[in-house]
């Protein structure tokens, strides 16, 4: 189970796999220190916007966070597809 304390170090130990965004493009990553970087991006996305996601996403009771935009962080499209085939987010129908 995935929980605020364990979620970075998941994220850390999935580096190197293929995820695909919602729009279903590829991409590949990498963590150095409490950074993610993508293959697809130039700029990182922080570990503080992962856990800021996480936590709406815990906080969202009523499901309306059914894609990237709702999450409203940056690099929303990758942090979206990471939780999303990590089992964050439930995939729907």
């Amino acid at each position: 189970m995935i929980t605020s304390e364990n979620l970075w170090e998941i994220i850390i130990a999935h580096q190197g796999e293929t995820f695909y965004t919602a729009k279903g493009l590829p991409f590949t990553y990498t963590i150095k220190g409490g950074e993610f970087f993508t293959d697809r991006k130039k700029k990182s996305i922080t570990k503080a916007t992962f856990e800021k996601a996480f936590l709406k996403i815990q906080e969202d009771t009523s499901h309306k966070i059914t894609g990237p935009k709702a999450l409203n962080v940056f690099g929303a499209p990758y942090v979206f597809a990471m939780f999303r085939q990590l089992g964050v987010i439930e995939d729907m129908p």
